[in-house]
């Protein structure tokens, strides 16, 4: 009895610890620290990539709907050459490790596999749209999300929290809101040629991408940006060239050009050529995986401009879904996500990226020296007096023996 008594005593008490653990945790609760001067500017750029993912679109729709035209390849061809000449340009000029040959000679076939995982995401999706309908392609496109998780939990050894998993719910509501909204105005458009195939090229392309992502944010974060884009570009341009040619060289036969043809395939490659330079910067600030969460807007920015564009109809769901999307966004980008401090790789990745940011930027390293330096405490009066009393006090005890310090 006296046992039983004395464990619904320590219950009770770990219940009031739980709920006054929590009231002080709503209570050191500040606003400032989470909607930060970093967090407004990841979201700002995170919506600007949405934004050139519907340049893409409207452009990829006109050449469809407009010209007929059914060229995936040549069009993503556009932009792995555009990156081959910026950025593969720029590792030929450098010396040393970050040298392309050097590159190439120490891992050439590990960025021809990321590059051919990159140009098969980018085909398949949009081959997807012949067999399946956008409905589809919308909702199975999101799992991407769950299969980045996976992997960044595997390789990059993020561990997430429970309000991580409650973001990515609502941004996953507020897409079922948006394909709602479709299913109500009758937007379904799309082939229903063979449905099974076609959600089987949305899956596939969708964990192509994930695949793709996690090795982008780690090259990015340990390796840097220029090396990922370089390579990418150099490859892609090899595997895209080879893979039009043989899929594609009737359509590109049949075309007819005009400048209105160039203009949108301009506009689609210059699109996708910015959202691949700019992307590895918002995933160096953040993660793969927040980055996905933003990019969840695109499909409404080519709503929105579907509607003066192509006439949709508007659906105030289109605004529920809006709002659902960015609130899980920013909730997920609130809290961090840190790696697993047991895990050797992800502690030798991070002092790697303080070494990139210390050699980057000197002026930080020499303020951090500084602080150092400043905090070095120089003993007062009553300090030194305390020392010779104890270096008294051990003449007395050892006789002739010394002590001695070593100076900074």
């Amino acid at each position: 009895m006296a046992a039983r008594q004395a464990e619904d005593l320590c219950m009770d008490m770990s219940s009031e610890t739980q709920s006054s653990g929590l009231l002080v945790k709503i209570r050191k609760f500040n606003a400032k620290e989470v909607f930060s001067w970093q967090l407004a500017k990841t979201l700002a750029m995170g919506q600007g990539l949405a934004a050139l993912i519907c340049g893409t679109a409207i452009s990829s729709q006109y050449l469809a709907t407009s010209y007929h035209m059914n060229t995936p390849m040549l069009q993503s061809l556009v932009n792995y050459m555009l990156l081959c000449v910026t950025y593969t340009s720029l590792l030929f000029c450098r010396t040393g490790d970050g040298n392309i040959l050097q590159i190439l000679r120490r891992k050439w076939w590990k960025y021809l596999l990321l590059a051919l995982v990159d140009v098969e995401a980018n085909y398949t999706v949009v081959k997807a749209y012949q067999y399946t309908t956008l409905t589809s392609v919308q909702l199975l496109d999101c799992f991407v999300i769950p299969v980045l998780m996976l992997l960044s939990w595997w390789v990059l050894k993020t561990r997430y929290r429970p309000v991580h998993y409650v973001a990515v719910c609502i941004c996953l509501l507020g897409v079922g809101a948006m394909v709602g909204a479709d299913l109500l105005a009758k937007r379904d458009q799309g082939s229903t040629s063979n449905i099974l195939l076609g959600d089987g090229l949305v899956l596939l392309s969708a964990s192509l991408y994930a695949v793709s992502n996690v090795c982008q944010e780690y090259i990015v974060k340990n390796l840097g940006r220029v090396e990922f884009l370089g390579m990418v570009g150099l490859f892609g341009s090899i595997i895209g060239t080879v893979q039009m040619v043989i899929l594609e060289r009737h359509e590109i036969a049949a075309i007819q050009w005009s400048w209105q043809v160039g203009l949108l395939f301009s506009a689609y490659g210059l699109c996708l050529y910015a959202l691949y330079s700019c992307m590895p910067i918002v995933v160096k600030l953040s993660s793969a995986t927040s980055v996905n969460l933003s990019l969840l807007t695109a499909d409404l920015f080519s709503l929105f401009c579907g509607i003066f564009l192509f006439l949709y109809n508007f659906s105030v769901l289109y605004l529920i879904s809006l709002v659902a999307i960015l609130v899980g966004f920013i909730a997920f980008n609130a809290v961090p996500t840190p790696a697993d401090p047991t895990d050797p790789a992800a502690s030798s990745s991070s002092s790697s990226i303080c070494e990139e940011s210390y050699c980057t930027n000197p002026v930080a390293a020499q303020n951090d020296i500084t602080k150092q330096e400043v905090a070095i405490t120089v003993p007062g009066k009553g300090e030194e007096e305390e020392e010779e009393e104890e270096e008294g006090d051990t003449k007395e005890l050892h006789g002739d023996e010394q002590l001695f310090s070593i100076p900074l």
